[in-house]
């Protein structure tokens, strides 16, 4: 769509091109509709609707069975200043990448949580507490355990574990061997000064 704008000093119109925003697209899978107990053919929304609903009550969407354990992990927590959302799903998608949607989905009804998707051997999230490095190192633990309640808790683990200081890291090394470079030069100079003159 094209707006034509005058300025006070220009005769001449020129044009705007009006530019729309997209967001990024997501893909929902029917096993979402799993988390929740509804048949697979259930429609997507219906699916997500419940999920969001069973997320509002006690920040879990997941086979029952589940549900006592991850509400454990969910009020620990808490506990440790981490509001965190969990979605269980008993199958996996075909493509890893749909867990990342969906904790979007439930992340973006709330604002400063932190969502967790499992399935098994996969794990997506969303966080705008936490940056993406740390949230996917939570994923990687998170998915190497069979067990949902134990993967939840793996995750919150991980990111409360405190980060290597690689910064202070770097710069030590940094610092070590440009002094072992200047402290081997100035040896190699003072030896030769010292050496016996040729005859």
């Amino acid at each position: 769509m094209y707006r034509r704008v005058l300025t006070p000093v220009e005769t001449k119109p020129r044009y705007l091109r009006a530019v729309t925003t997209l967001h990024a697209p997501t893909y929902i899978p029917v096993e979402v509709c799993g988390a929740v107990g509804l048949d697979p053919a259930t429609p997507l929304e219906k699916c997500m609707d419940a999920v969001q609903a069973d997320i509002a009550k006690d920040g879990i969407a997941a086979p029952a069975a589940d549900v006592a354990g991850l509400q454990k992990v969910v009020a620990g927590a808490k506990d440790r200043g981490l509001d965190l959302k969990v979605v269980v799903m008993e199958k996996s998608p075909p493509l890893d990448t749909p867990l990342r949607d969906i904790a979007t989905q439930v992340g973006q009804q709330y604002p400063g949580s932190t969502v967790l998707v499992l399935s098994p051997g996969w794990a997506g999230s969303y966080s705008t507490a936490y940056d993406r490095v740390l949230l996917e190192a939570g994923q990687d633990v998170a998915k190497l355990t069979p067990d949902p309640v134990q993967g939840a808790q793996n995750f919150v683990d991980q990111l409360n574990t405190p980060d290597f200081p690689w910064m202070a890291f770097t710069m030590f090394l940094v610092f070590g061997v440009s002094a072992a470079a200047v402290a081997t030069r100035f040896m190699q100079r003072s030896a030769k000064r010292k050496a016996p003159p040729k005859t």
